[in-house]
């Protein structure tokens, strides 16, 4: 058996990945605002319309953490591209090459599809990742604001 394996997901894969993101909101302290269910997921990354892609990372068999992402476009490259809605690690599996290891994948994957980039957010906080990210060679894009309509106020502009 591979010390590591990095692998796309599957719909058997549901109940996983939701549990992985709720690990995940806990540790970025967001628990209350997880809303996702095994049936949005299912519908969401298996449906007719898939809204995100996700990948399954194991150490030595045992699940470590996930990675979702989704297409995106740049304008100015006229090329897709892939964003990194979320990469996980459990505690436990962090050091190991993991994270990384889905990274590597996400880029390969990317050039695979002739994407133009490769992009995510990251919590100010979030020390250990942004130590990653620029060991990787990435780099913050500090004049970018990001924005967020959600809740009532998406409901009020959709009237």
């Amino acid at each position: 058996m591979p010390r590591q394996e990095i692998r796309p997901a599957t719909e058997d894969d549901v109940p996983l990945i939701l549990a992985l993101i709720k690990e995940l909101a806990e540790y970025e302290r967001l628990s209350q605002e997880v809303l996702a269910t095994e049936g949005i997921l299912r519908e969401s990354l298996f449906g007719e319309v898939r809204g995100a892609e996700a990948l399954i990372g194991y150490h030595e068999g045992a699940p470590a953490g996930f990675a979702l992402f989704f297409h995106n476009f740049s304008t100015f490259l006229g090329r897709p591209g892939i964003y990194l809605e979320d990469l996980y690690v459990k505690p436990e599996f962090r050091g190991k090459g993991i994270g990384r290891g889905m990274l590597v994948y996400l880029a390969r994957l990317a050039k695979g599809r002739n994407c133009g980039r490769l992009e995510w957010s990251v919590l100010d906080w979030n020390e250990p990742a942004i130590r990653l990210y620029r060991s990787i060679g990435a780099v913050p894009m500090d004049e970018w604001t990001v924005y967020r309509l959600s809740g009532k106020a998406l409901d009020e502009l959709a009237l």
